[in-house]
């Protein structure tokens, strides 16, 4: 009787590592994982306690369960039961889908102080802003860091108390109890120029006055998704930098940020200004978006409306917030997210999955390609709902298969801009031990001669069974139209039919941020 205990032991260990594997596997918690089998069978679900105790090999999963956890996997309930069969980590380096550097040797060419010195030349060289080269190191900072900035997390989860949805009122009486003043300012939208010199509708929506001033523009009364997004970055920069004025105004339109006016002579230079200025807007931005979707009941927003961008008008938030937050509190690692504005300026980028940009600079004019969601959306005035898109990237011989949601919206000023969220697809299909060179392979051959395709059956049920268990409801909605063929810049089109190419435009920079600061501040005393 003694050994058959044993062997029934060690087959609850069995299979309770291999439920640990298989969850870890997927980038899971035991919470992530409780709560999908809540969502598919909420009388079934474990509960966290129990299905640690599964895991330890302390209790055995009923077979409701059993079939519960097959189901979400995709395996066979046999499979379970298969001493044979063994969840092994796949050999050999993982893939760091980040790993775009170069190496700095010699040493020698690479000191402080001949980087000091050449950083600048080559800013002006490729036409960019000191101010565009600090955002770029954050970015990278951020990608680095797959978005994964715990003490920021902690201290906004203080502050706000983790309420989930928060509302205008109750990030009021979190200004009050920080002791920051909200004054209301009367500035109408106007017209003036972007970065790329096209005219565009602007409007100034608030600034800091140190200590303790927020400034806020009258007309967000009415937008309380935009009036949240300026408080909670305003209560982020009064908790993490006392409130010194330190950070940048902010308006819609116009120039990326608010910083001070760039020099005639030296708009190449990267000054310490840029620097810290760049670090404060992404610690506060961090920050407000913590305040605003915590962690955990976020998340299990997210899984409960499969991630759906439309999801967030629940909330009172912008589908930009509920985007760049998406790609931190997911389990999934391998996001990316752009904002681009007509004809195709790139304000805001994350590449956390390692995905090209789509024309290789941060600025307007350089020929993108045409095919990819964002570009397509930007071209689609009538487009009123999010589209999904499956896009096979051929970039540099290497082969890449990708999902994005992208929506056509509109700022604070009315101006139309196009948001886009997506995943690298290949983890997620290596999760589940798919043969990620036959599906590459098979996509490229379905796409050969069209430049698009609807997907091959066997890729599509590869993919739809990956996305199930994560339940990211657009992945589904792309396979329902062809996959795309992209890449990086036009100018390397790997198409047959080969895309046209386009005109190229100088940037120009312009700046009134100041001036109308100054403004409403003497009006006020």
């Amino acid at each position: 009787m003694k050994r058959v205990m044993n062997i029934a032991q060690k087959k609850a260990h069995f299979l309770g590592s291999k439920i640990r594997a298989l969850r870890k596997r997927n980038a899971m918690t035991m919470e992530d994982l409780a709560y999908r089998c809540y969502q598919l069978d909420s009388e079934t679900a474990p509960s966290i306690p129990y299905l640690s105790l599964i895991e330890n090999g302390r209790r055995n999963p009923s077979k409701k369960l059993l079939k519960l956890l097959s189901e979400l996997f995709q395996k066979d309930v046999s499979w379970f039961h298969d001493d044979s069969v063994s969840l092994e980590e796949r050999s050999g380096k993982p893939v760091d889908y980040l790993e775009n550097r170069i190496s700095l040797e010699p040493g020698i060419l690479f000191s402080k102080d001949l980087l000091e010195r050449s950083i600048p030349e080559l800013l002006s060289m490729a036409s960019i802003s000191g101010r565009q080269f600090a955002h770029t190191l954050l970015r990278v900072y951020q990608e680095q860091n797959r978005n994964k900035f715990p003490d920021l997390e902690r201290l906004a989860d203080e502050v706000g108390g983790k309420k989930f949805p928060i509302s205008v009122e109750g990030l009021m009486q979190i200004c009050k109890k920080n002791d920051l003043k909200i004054k209301w300012f009367d500035h109408s939208t106007f017209i003036t120029k972007n970065d790329a010199g096209t005219q565009i509708k602007t409007m100034f929506r608030s600034f800091f006055d140190r200590p303790n001033i927020i400034y806020i523009n009258r007309q967000l009364i009415i937008q309380p998704n935009r009036l949240k997004y300026e408080l909670a970055l305003y209560i982020a920069h009064k908790v993490l930098h006392g409130g010194d004025g330190i950070v940048s105004s902010h308006a819609t339109g116009g120039e990326l940020g608010g910083s001070p006016r760039p020099s005639d002579t030296h708009v190449r230079q990267v000054s310490q200004e840029d620097m810290l200025i760049a670090w404060r807007d992404f610690e506060c931005s961090f920050f407000a978006g913590a305040l605003l979707c915590p962690r955990q009941p976020f998340r299990r927003f997210l899984m409960r409306h499969g991630y759906e961008i439309e999801a967030g008008q629940k909330l009172e938030l912008t589908p930009a917030v509920i985007m760049r937050r998406m790609t931190v509190v997911s389990h999934y690692n391998y996001w990316h997210y752009f904002d681009i504005y007509p004809p195709g300026m790139l304000r805001v980028a994350y590449r956390g999955n390692g995905i090209p940009l789509p024309w290789g600079s941060m600025q307007a004019g350089v020929p993108a390609c045409e095919q990819w969601a964002l570009f397509r959306a930007v071209n689609e005035p009538s487009m009123r709902k999010p589209t999904a898109q499956i896009s096979l990237l051929k970039h540099d011989h290497v082969l890449r298969l990708y999902a994005c949601d992208a929506v056509r919206t509109k700022d604070a000023a009315g101006n139309p801009h196009v948001l886009s969220v997506g995943v690298d697809l290949i983890p997620m299909l290596e999760s589940q031990n798919f043969d990620i060179q036959e599906i590459l392979q098979e996509v490229d051959n379905a796409t050969l001669a069209k430049g698009e395709a609807m997907m091959p059956e066997k890729v599509a049920n590869a993919i739809q069974t990956a996305a199930g268990i994560i339940n990211i409801k657009w992945i589904a909605k792309g396979l329902q139209k062809p996959v795309v063929v992209i890449c990086s810049r036009r100018a390397n089109c790997p198409r047959t039919n080969k895309c046209k190419d386009a005109g190229n435009a100088r940037p120009k920079r312009l700046s009134w941020v100041d001036e109308i600061r100054k403004e409403i501040i003497n009006s006020s005393n």
